[in-house]
């Protein structure tokens, strides 16, 4: 790997720069638990790693924020982007939505945990797509967002949906794109450690759907079956489920036993196959047993076969769940023409798995080894037909990439494009190149390029690299450390989210964007995918007050309801009566038309915090137990008389 002499390389008092510090550790810690060195020479044709650390474009470019072929990354006021990022948060529990290429964050979709800002968790409707206990308490108040994917049509982003997951309590939610807000979240039964998700790319039996119908999770964390403080010693019991959900019900449709761990998902463009790459199948409970076997796997699923095998009932139930388990296990499903799955084997403990834009072949990232495996998807068929010895001919190439490669996209022009851990780099391979070289042809180089990011990366994504419509525009980077690119701001760094320009042969480091800790995931894609609405329909609210002359107060008993609108700069009613020891539900529409005339609403001593955008309804629900005046007020600046909107809720004791 190559070093610039550059300001993000300067020494130590050992006398070693910080940079080769950091990669120094990190391979050294490595070691320990059998990192495969890479013998190929990493860098293209031999030469040097290209456009190092900060350097992108120079002289009369750079003064207009020109970096390539992708164009400037300098978004002038009042100019949009031309893309959009969606990228989970990590343990903020939602999803960020930001301009590409210019990296500004637009907004903050709440998921899992709640927030202040919208009053997400604090509503009756986000607590009830949140999930509550039986008295009215949030089930959960933690999350850990990991990976974010969207629904397709033909193979391209159809801008409707996008899906993310909880790894700590196991559960996925989903994002209506055209409110960019959470309506669904679902939890995974009898699931720990819930990790790697991706949607169906098209139905894998109705060859006439050719949309998304399922999204499909890995389980990490490997457990007894049931999970019941029975056979917690004994290994045999410890299996991980691989779950389906139905996109548009968000319900669970079946589950899959199988030995070994989850990583990341992926799924087929033609519907047929979704797999997960493994580590640990060794089935080890401690991690020295993880780390014994030279090769894991790819474990490939037969969604048709799983499906008929539930419909025929050829199925168990675990625990307290109906959900139908079929037998993926090794030993189940030795025979091809019955099998509903099968292993491919890959180097020791792979990380991502990532489906190539036309549609042949899944790569597997080698992670403790440098190598990216690329395995044909029509011979993984050819296997379950009978058609081929071993699934290990389905395996095409196996390049040295460099070291701790991570997660691969893609251009549409049959380039790859890794990211390497330990090497602190992102290798660009050519992927036919790979596989004549596998074939035999050992003068073929399938290495392209090779450009230093800041530092250590994990995920990536190129505009719609997942997708048939991969462009080779722009390309996101996740770096895991930033040490010295940013202010210093305490012992808690910022992260790194760098943007690359893939326009030429050469990758161009064009932008660096310091982000709160951890995000992990994302997409990008055209801007021209969304269509987002700016008002909400007011008739998808059963509970909106389209009229302020049908505001008002209803008791019954201790149970009170307050029908209230808003529209700037006035609540209807302006004043309401109620009684300690009431059960207060108000609830609230804005019924102002204007795109971008939010209103907020809050009354203090309550803890009651919301926004309700135009068109929209929200309620909440809480006991009285202070008597006295209450002002509700606006939250959101909303108009000239903003400070002026308010209410008084009198309480009397």
């Amino acid at each position: 790997m190559s070093h610039t002499s550059d300001t993000h390389d300067q020494p130590l008092s050992s006398g070693i720069g910080r940079r080769r510090f950091l990669n120094s550790a990190a391979v050294l810690g490595a070691a320990g638990v059998g990192l495969v060195a890479c013998k190929e020479d990493r860098t293209a044709g031999g030469g040097a790693a290209s456009a190092a650390g900060g350097k992108a474009a120079s002289g009369a470019d750079a003064a207009r924020g020109n970096v390539g072929g992708a164009g400037s990354v300098d978004i002038k006021p009042g100019q949009l982007d031309t893309h959009y990022g969606i990228w989970s948060s990590g343990h903020t529990g939602d999803v960020r939505v930001l301009g590409i290429p210019s990296g500004r964050e637009l907004l903050r979709i709440p998921c899992f945990v709640p927030d202040a800002l919208i009053g997400w968790g604090i509503t009756n409707e986000s607590k009830a797509v949140m999930g509550t206990n039986p008295d009215g308490s949030l089930k959960y108040h933690v999350g850990d967002t990991h990976h974010v994917h969207g629904s397709y049509k033909d193979g391209v982003y159809d801008g409707k949906y996008v899906w993310i997951n909880d790894k700590i309590n196991a559960r996925l939610a989903r994002i209506r794109l055209d409110y960019m807000v959470c309506d669904k979240i679902t939890k995974l039964p009898n699931v720990q450690g819930f990790h790697g998700i991706f949607p169906d790319k098209r139905d894998p039996v109705d060859p006439k759907i050719n949309y998304t119908t399922r999204v499909f999770c890995g389980q990490e964390f490997h457990v007894p079956l049931p999970n019941n403080g029975k056979n917690t010693n004994d290994p045999k019991q410890y299996h991980c489920l691989f779950t389906c959900v139905d996109s548009n019900s968000m319900k669970v449709k079946w589950q899959a036993r199988i030995d070994g761990n989850c990583d990341l998902v992926a799924t087929s463009y033609d519907g047929k196959l979704a797999a997960t790459n493994q580590y640990n199948t060794e089935n080890g409970v401690h991690y020295q047993e993880m780390m014994a076997a030279e090769r894991d796997a790819c474990l490939f699923f037969h969604i048709e076969r799983i499906e008929a095998a539930v419909k025929a009932g050829k199925t168990t139930t675990l625990g307290d769940s109906k959900v139908p388990v079929v037998d993926c296990t090794v030993d189940a499903n030795k025979d091809p023409k019955t099998a509903l799955c099968v292993r491919v084997s890959v180097p020791k403990n792979p990380h991502g798995v990532n489906a190539s834009p036309d549609g042949k072949y899944f790569i597997c990232s080698g992670k403790l080894s440098p190598t990216c495996t690329v395995i044909e998807l029509q011979k993984v068929l050819d296997w379950f037909d009978g058609k081929l010895a071993s699934p290990d001919k389905a395996i095409v190439a196996e390049p040295e990439v460099g070291l701790g490669p991570l997660h691969t996209t893609f251009d549409g022009r049959g380039n790859a494009y890794t990211t390497l851990f330990l090497d602190s780099q992102i290798c660009k391979w050519n992927i036919d190149k790979a596989i004549k070289k596998y074939a035999g042809d050992k003068t073929i180089n399938p290495i392209v390029d090779k450009i230093d990011v800041m530092y250590q990366p994990g995920h990536i994504s190129a505009t719609h690299g997942e997708t048939r419509a991969a462009d080779g525009v722009w390309m996101a980077v996740g770096n895991k450390f930033s040490k010295d690119r940013f202010l210093p701001v305490g012992p808690m760094h910022p992260e790194n989210d760098q943007l690359l320009d893939i326009t030429g042969d050469k990758m161009i480091l064009a932008h660096d964007n310091a982000v709160r800790p951890e995000p992990h995931d994302f997409i990008l894609f055209k801007r021209d995918v969304l269509h987002t609405k700016q008002v909400y329909d007011i008739n998808e609210f059963p509970l909106a007050t389209k009229d302020p002359k049908d505001t008002g107060l209803k008791r019954e008993g201790h149970k009170v309801t307050v029908r209230m609108t808003s529209q700037a700069p006035t609540y209807n009613p302006a004043e309401f009566n109620v009684k300690v020891g009431d059960e207060l539900t108000i609830i609230l529409t804005n019924i102002d038309k204007v795109e971008d005339l939010t209103h907020g609403f809050a009354i203090p001593e309550y803890n009651i915090q919301f926004l309700v955008n135009p068109g929209e309804t929200k309620s909440v629900t809480f006991k009285i137990d202070k008597p006295g005046v209450f002002w509700y007020y606006c939250t959101n600046f909303c108009h000239a008389l903003h400070l002026e909107m308010r209410g008084r809720m009198l309480v009397e004791g």
